[in-house]
């Protein structure tokens, strides 16, 4: 029967068993003390039986109501109790139709004789107009966040503007220690990368809000290519070059908080959100892998300025796409939110602070071996070919638990595993005690990498948190945060392995670390809503 058919199927007459004048009648069997009640037989077997009367003291049932007779509302309908004679077939009970919300009753099997066949029970129809449930939609894929036009321009200016930072920064290092001689003024030149981003994110953050998010990201790629090609000019002085790397540093997480913010604007706050960000991070960690590689292979053909020239021009690609190849849209708060204010506004938010933390604190431990590879080789007397393979471990792990979790784990998977990798992701580093050789070590850094999975679940109750008005800010306050914190990880080992072996630094950074992260899932779950009487650690 088609489904919300609410048609009642005629009834099929039972069969006539035979009789005749040597047979005796048939009677329904009665209670001790009472007269038995002789069926009918031949055309009025069909009709309805009359009940026998039960023992003293009990209730004699109603008549069973034809089926041309309308059930009232809310009415139970009543089960038949005739029995069947021996070898006589049961009908299939036949549905009712009943009014629109009144529940229907089970049916009732009469009681059939011996050899008597037990009806099927026929499913009622849905009432007209009942939705039927339907089935959860396929958790999307990489895939599906690559079907989105707006995406893959962002997706492709993103690898041009990440190959002109990373080639940047390697020529100018390799420039400045040209014209200097001076070690520490080339590992300064590497190190404002980071210092910068402070700066920049509290005080300029106001923008990413005020302003239309395709006008910040095009101005901050063209002030990206000016600084470089600034640096192209032989007559540069090395204050100067300084200054100007400093300059790029400074606009980087404005650049940053808006592609992030502005992600959620064309994917949403859902799932391809989450994943989009996701395939960022994994273009980051591999340019890490890659990116220098390749700027070690350009300054080989060309010079130092020559290998300046070439990125300045990814970042004039990157302007040059986002300006054609994504949407127009307007500012998300008005001329009111700006200033240490606005950032103050955000930062009382408690639970914004307390994810905040959680993408904080990883890092500043989590980049304490990369800093410390090349004394660790030292220590333990291998190759520069053993040091490549410590500084590949992490990011490698990285990138395999970013696709692990956004190819087979659904939303609600990823965000059960939040925490538990979060506070776990430095333990590896207590694999470093007994001052391990360079397999043991990669793979403690491998798994430290691997736990970065956490990070897409927590990317989703970022969004979440923040209000839209406020969502730049956030965003550019949380990069901001997470790039400062890594070059103070980096100068507290340097710090530490002064004055300690190397292995003891970073075994002590998988201990310090893990309590340190224990203490910020505490506050993390405590500015949780969740259902109540629900408990445990993944239970936000």
């Amino acid at each position: 029967m088609p489904e919300n058919d609410t048609r009642t199927p005629s009834r099929a007459p039972a069969p006539t068993p035979p009789h005749g004048p040597d047979t005796p009648p048939i009677t329904a069997p009665a209670a001790p003390g009472t007269t038995p009640v002789p069926l009918p037989t031949g055309p009025a077997a069909t009709g309805p039986v009359p009940p026998h009367p039960g023992p003293p003291g009990t209730a004699t049932p109603a008549p069973a109501p034809s089926p041309s007779t309308p059930a009232s509302t809310g009415a139970a309908l009543p089960a038949a109790s005739a029995a069947v004679p021996t070898g006589a077939a049961l009908p299939a009970p036949a549905p009712v139709a009943a009014p629109t919300g009144t529940a229907l009753p089970a049916p009732v099997p009469a009681a059939a004789s011996t050899g008597a066949a037990l009806p099927v029970p026929t499913p009622a129809a849905a009432p007209t107009g009942t939705a039927l449930p339907a089935a959860a939609p396929p958790a999307p894929g990489y895939r599906a966040v690559f079907a989105v036009r707006e995406f893959r321009v962002v997706f492709v200016a993103h690898l041009f503007s990440l190959l002109g930072v990373v080639v940047s920064e390697l020529a100018l290092t390799v420039l400045v220690y040209d014209l200097t001689r001076s070690p520490l003024l080339s590992s300064l030149t590497f190190a404002l990368g980071f210092l910068p981003y402070l700066l920049g994110g509290t005080l300029l953050a106001g923008l990413t809000d005020r302003l239309p998010p395709r006008r910040i990201l095009v101005v901050c790629d063209l002030v990206c290519a000016g600084c470089v090609a600034l640096m192209v000019v032989p007559a540069t002085p090395v204050a100067v070059l300084l200054v100007l790397r400093c300059a790029i540093a400074v606009v980087s997480p404005v650049f940053n908080g808006t592609r992030m913010a502005t992600l959620a604007d064309i994917l949403g706050e859902g799932d391809l959100f989450v994943l989009g960000r996701s395939l960022l991070r994994i273009v980051s960690q591999s340019a890490l892998l890659t990116g220098f590689a390749a700027g070690g292979v350009l300054l080989t053909l060309v010079p130092p300025r020559g290998a300046l020239a070439v990125t300045a021009t990814t970042f004039l690609v990157s302007a040059l796409l986002l300006r054609l190849g994504t949407a127009r849209r307007p500012a998300r708060a008005g001329a009111g939110t700006g200033g240490l204010s606005g950032t103050w506004a955000v930062l009382r938010n408690r639970r914004v602070r307390a994810l905040m933390l959680m993408f904080w604190v990883p890092p500043l431990f989590a980049v304490v071996p990369e800093a410390l590879a090349a004394p660790y080789a030292d220590e333990i007397g291998v190759s520069t070919a053993a040091l490549g393979l410590l500084m590949c471990a992490l990011p490698v792990g990285t990138i395999a638990g970013e696709l692990f979790a956004g190819s087979f784990l659904s939303a609600a998977a990823r965000a059960r595993i939040v925490l538990p990798l979060a506070v776990t992701g430095v333990l590896p580093y207590l694999l470093y005690a007994p001052r391990p050789g360079v397999a043991l070590a990669a793979v403690a850094l491998f798994l430290a990498g691997a736990t970065g999975a956490y990070t897409l679940g927590l990317d989703a109750w970022f969004v979440a948190a923040v209000p839209e008005e406020q969502r730049g800010r956030a965003m550019t306050l949380m990069t901001a945060g997470m790039m400062t914190v890594q070059g103070v990880g980096m100068a507290g080992a340097g710090i530490a392995a002064e004055f300690a072996p190397v292995h003891t630094v970073v075994a002590g950074t998988g201990v310090l670390g893990t309590l340190c992260l224990l203490a910020a899932a505490a506050e993390l779950r405590a500015t949780a809503a969740r259902p109540k009487g629900e408990t445990g650690l993944t239970g936000i």
